[in-house]
């Protein structure tokens, strides 16, 4: 082989590499979501308004100041926000979230399935935990001003181990974590779904 055509193909290689290894990041500053556009074409996120439209409010929420409502049975609630509710989480790779826990309370095991959680206490005590893949419990007691993280796809949970109302808030690596319910997907399973495995 002549010594030109393995150069080339060696400068193709690191080309490509070089390429691959690339960072992946935005195209523009911000990206807030156009919630006024019609998708034609299926997106991973949400189109982007025009630059010369993007304002300040884009960059906003209060929509996780007020408390939910934990009267329920599990004494909870999450209020996760993406990018479809606070537009300028649109192509970040975030979400944020609020977890209000009554005396008692319980966020039962559930998974984030394209999101890590990084679980901040603002008020209270609380037991996180998560379990791994080769079935080990990980769960500490948390009081305010910790963190604890709960790895992507890992079933995790929390409840209220102090004497107060607990208060905690979330950062997730996806712009739409999802949510995989543990007791909802074995006790909640609609009929249509029994009857194809049936």
């Amino acid at each position: 082989m002549n010594s030109a055509l393995v150069l080339f193909i060696v400068f193709c290689c690191i080309t490509s590499i070089s390429i691959c290894l690339a960072d992946n990041d935005n195209v523009w500053d911000a990206c807030p979501t156009d919630t006024t556009a019609k998708e034609a074409v299926f997106i991973n996120g949400f189109p982007c308004k025009k630059p010369s439209s993007i304002i300040a409010s884009d960059f906003k929420a209060s929509s996780l100041k007020e408390a939910g409502d934990t009267d329920n049975f599990l004494r909870s609630y999450v209020n996760i926000v993406t990018a479809s509710d606070f537009p300028g989480l649109n192509t970040l790779g975030l979400s944020i979230a609020r977890t209000d826990l009554d005396l008692d309370g319980v966020v039962m095991p559930h998974s984030h399935p394209r999101a890590t959680e990084l679980f901040f206490l603002r008020k209270g005590v609380v037991l996180a935990g998560f379990i791994d893949t080769n079935n080990t419990l990980f769960q500490s007691f948390i009081k305010e001003g910790d963190v604890f993280l709960f790895p992507k796809g890992m079933l995790h949970f929390c409840l209220n181990a102090g004497y107060e109302p607990a208060i905690a808030f979330s950062v997730m690596s996806s712009q739409n974590p999802g949510v995989v319910s543990i007791s909802g997907a074995i006790f909640e399973t609609n009929k249509e779904i029994l009857d194809r495995i049936r």
